[in-house]
């Protein structure tokens, strides 16, 4: 499906969006209705400064912009949303920490994040235990919801843990299926950063080309602190690839994709969602046209479902860019609104003593018209929505050229 194709499969997702995402239709202050006054704290773990920053900024700002509009709307009779945010640095250690202090913060009762897989990992154990609901708008490593013999058997380990992007079990196939079918190459270097999101993704990616009949060349894994990959750019002019496939994030990918053209390998780098921000481009330098990245949804400027959300966003006058995950930062916060309404209205218009509790199995059942489409978790907690699309840098910017969904 290219894109026209696009725009009309996603008008059907439209219909009703617009209502939940239906941003100051109601003016008001940011207080709760007079009958309650109960506040409750929806925490925001994400990588706030550092690298990956852009990214994570995006995600804080989102999930805040939810807030804002829940509150604006008095969604939930008398109850007032707040965001606590929580830098993790796309460190698990930081993460780890940064969970158990949401948790002991009784206010809280659901966590929008974390960006990275590996930080999620060293998170949900903690959520778990205290059965405080954490919806990832990022995350795309399988195990996290599958288990880690998800190939062979799939295990839901953690029923507290959620997600709005799909996974790498569909995005690395995609990726494949497009560089073997639409791109024609049949050659291919495959490098990753030894960390969870990175080595699933090339992983997945690897197994699908195999099977597609293309040739793995040679594969490398880097040092995601170095920057200088010049050593395996060698090895990438040296094997005849026609692409290289990078598991791992834009900070890596933009050097070692110049560097590879600098060694005289004249052949675009393809990742997934972690490279897909605009902050690869100046990275990556003039020499990045033609490289491609996938990423998880469609592109949020072209849906319906997302107009009220791209205007609101800006009338609320962030800094920074909603980058890749805004939507679905946006929707995961939404998704715990919508979680604490089904609770307080299940309860005489009062929250629970075992609010956390009941918010996680409301979540397992929230089904609405988002930013993003339709929102809705599967029985792993998984995003029923496993559309996804390919972009190519072109004139110093990513411009989406296909969306679809993985067929297996």
């Amino acid at each position: 499906m290219r894109q026209r194709s696009l725009i009309a499969i996603t008008a059907a997702l439209s219909a009703g969006a617009l209502t939940l995402t239906a941003c100051g239709s109601r003016d008001s202050d940011n207080k709760g209705s007079d009958s309650g006054g109960t506040t409750v704290t929806i925490g925001v773990d994400a990588p706030l400064t550092g690298d990956l920053s852009a990214m994570g900024l995006g995600i804080k700002n989102s999930a805040d912009l939810a807030v804002k509009n829940a509150n604006k709307q008095k969604y939930v009779d008398g109850v007032t949303f707040k965001i606590v945010s929580k830098d993790d640095q796309a460190q698990p250690s930081a993460g780890q920490q940064n969970a158990a202090a949401l948790v002991a913060d009784k206010s809280v009762l659901g966590v929008v994040g974390p960006l990275n897989s590996s930080v999620a990992e060293s998170m949900q154990k903690v959520f778990d235990d205290a059965k405080l609901v954490e919806i990832s708008p990022a995350n795309t490593g399988v195990s996290l919801t599958q288990g880690a013999d998800w190939q062979n058997t799939k295990k839901r380990t953690y029923k507290s843990y959620f997600r709005t992007a799909t996974t790498d079990a569909v995005q690395g196939p995609f990726a494949a299926q497009y560089v073997f079918n639409d791109a024609k190459k049949k050659k291919v270097f495959v490098i990753d950063d030894k960390k969870t999101y990175g080595a699933g993704l090339a992983g997945t990616f690897t197994e699908e080309f195999k099977k597609l009949g293309g040739t793995i060349v040679g594969t490398e894994h880097i040092n995601p602190d170095s920057k200088d990959f010049s050593a395996v750019a060698t090895k990438v002019k040296n094997s005849g690839a026609e692409v290289v496939y990078y598991g791992g994030e834009y900070p890596q990918a933009g050097p070692l994709s110049k560097q590879i053209k600098a060694a005289g390998a004249k052949i675009p780098l393809v990742g997934g969602d972690g490279i897909n921000s605009a902050d690869y481009i100046p990275l990556a330098g003039a020499s990045a046209t033609g490289d491609l990245s996938t990423s998880v949804g469609a592109p949020v400027e072209e849906l319906p479902s997302a107009k009220q959300f791209v205007a609101d966003y800006k009338a609320a006058g962030y800094k920074d860019a909603y980058s890749a995950y805004g939507g679905y930062a946006y929707d995961s916060a939404w998704a715990i609104i919508e979680a604490v309404k089904k609770v307080v209205a299940d309860n005489d218009g009062k929250l629970p003593d075992d609010a956390r509790a009941k918010v996680t199995a409301a979540v397992q059942n929230v089904s609405f018209d988002g930013v993003t489409g339709k929102v809705s978790f599967d029985e792993y907690g998984d995003a029923t929505n496993k559309q996804l699309t390919v972009y190519a840098v072109e004139n110093g910017a990513w411009k989406a050229v296909k969306s679809g969904t993985y067929t297996g």
